[in-house]
């Protein structure tokens, strides 16, 4: 049975490799938007979803790798590898300095303080000329979406990969100690201060690469689309629609809800937003464990487990 799931897990990700040759561009473009998305979701399922620390701040390191790779390729004119480094290291560093006081917090202060890093993060690099400051920075157009697709594809399966890594590792059981009960993990042993940091710059290193993929795939970047506090809602509920704290929940979740927005935005235009937010509420009702845990127990209990869900997270 396991041989049969990695299996089927090889041949998604070769179909997937392929969608380039098809020739469709629209697809193509559509794919590196999902990819990405799936990889902020993945990203975010670490410290979210495994940790149990609500993250409102991962935009900023998908910013900072957007500006590794501006600076690094416009104002040093330097490859697009090494700007990947820089942008990654940046977000190391960030999640290292401030993981060490902001993860002392908890629950709603926690989710407080790092939703204001977006806005700290937008005034800091509005007023730094190496930034662009509110100009923004221009980069070398590359035009050649199959090459920005396959590293999307390939970031996607690295940090999931890790995340699985985390189900069989010590620090992935010690993560889940630290989610239920942070109090006890400590007492069994868990050095929770390390491995909250750790897992905060795990994740922040992997939305910073997503970045800074991204910069480079658009060209341009300024400090309110590098640092979009609406994208790391879309990461939050991507990983919670698929299920948080699972190995591929958020990837489900970040391809069905973006393949949903894309029809609802061509078919629907003038209400899609509505369409799309009824179908959250929907599902936070229904499956509030996200579709990893529908594929898990509806087969057993069918149609009775998303009543059993209303009943058990009513009002």
């Amino acid at each position: 049975m396991k041989i049969l799931r990695i299996a089927g897990l090889l041949v998604i990700i070769a179909l997937l490799a392929g969608v380039p040759l098809l020739g469709n561009d629209v697809l193509t473009q559509f794919g590196i938007n999902a990819l990405l998305l799936a990889v902020l979701a993945q990203g975010w399922n670490i410290i979210g979803g495994y940790t149990g620390y609500a993250s409102f701040g991962n935009s900023v390191f998908y910013g900072l790798g957007s500006y590794g790779v501006g600076i690094a390729m416009v104002q040093w004119h330097l490859p697009f590898g090494v700007g990947m480094a820089l942008g990654a290291l940046m977000a190391l560093v960030f999640a290292v300095l401030l993981g060490l006081p902001v993860l002392r917090l908890r629950g709603h202060y926690f989710a407080i303080a790092t939703l204001a890093l977006a806005q700290v993060m937008i005034a800091i690099t509005s007023n730094v000329e190496l930034a662009g400051s509110n100009v923004g920075l221009v980069l070398p157009p590359l035009n050649n979406d199959p090459l920005f697709y396959e590293l999307a594809l390939a970031l996607l399966v690295l940090i999931t990969l890790t995340i699985f890594w985390f189900t069989r590792s010590r620090f992935g059981f010690g993560l889940i100690a630290i989610r239920e009960n942070e109090e006890g993990a400590a007492v069994m042993g868990v050095n929770t201060t390390l491995y909250k940091v750790i897992a905060f710059a795990l994740s922040g290193v992997f939305s910073a690469l997503a970045g800074g993929i991204h910069a480079y795939w658009i060209t341009f970047l300024d400090p309110a689309s590098a640092f979009d506090i609406s994208l790391n809602v879309k990461m939050i509920i991507m990983a919670v629609f698929g299920g948080p704290g699972t190995v591929l929940g958020p990837v489900i979740g970040a391809f069905s809800l973006s393949a949903l927005s894309e029809i609802l935005s061509s078919e629907v235009t003038s209400i899609a937003g509505l369409f799309f937010g009824v179908v959250i509420v929907a599902a936070v009702v229904l499956m509030p464990r996200g579709l990893a845990d529908v594929f898990r127990h509806f087969r057993k209990s069918g149609w009775h487990y998303f009543i059993e869900n209303i009943r058990n997270h009513r009002l």
